[in-house]
């Protein structure tokens, strides 16, 4: 990715910004104008909640070499609390402690490396969900 693309989708991101449709109301993640339920313009803007939960998973022990620093790790399909699926890296986490169902939280991490000049590209994962401290 480049450095031009990467910071067009900075909301994306970084703050899990869709588009709500303006005729159904659907959440959609990514952004993608039209709504895949009604086909009717989705221009309007939203901020996910960067909660949500397990849907499936798996763990990946061989990897592209720009992902090796983070072996073995786990790619999930996290079904957030607003409703669209969201393919993610879970982290902060083993890969034998992973459960479909898990609560799961955003947070933002180093992605890759991109190259020669070794530019830092930074996203969202997710990892299992803090409790709350009273």
């Amino acid at each position: 990715m480049h450095i031009a693309q990467n910071w067009r989708l900075k909301a994306q991101r970084y703050r899990l910004v869709g588009e709500v449709c303006e005729h159904c109301g659907a959440k959609i993640f990514p952004p993608r104008d039209i709504c895949p339920n009604c086909s009717h313009s989705a221009k309007e803007s939203f901020e996910f909640s960067g909660r949500g939960e397990v849907y499936s998973f798996s763990a990946l022990s061989e990897t592209a070499e720009k992902f090796q620093r983070f072996r073995p790790y786990t790619m999930a399909l996290v079904k957030l609390e607003e409703g669209p699926l969201v393919t993610a890296q879970l982290t902060d986490v083993e890969p034998d402690k992973v459960k479909i169902g898990m609560p799961v939280e955003m947070v933002t991490r180093r992605l890759m490396e991109e190259g020669n000049e070794g530019i830092i590209l930074y996203g969202y994962k997710f990892r299992p969900m803090l409790d709350k401290v009273a």
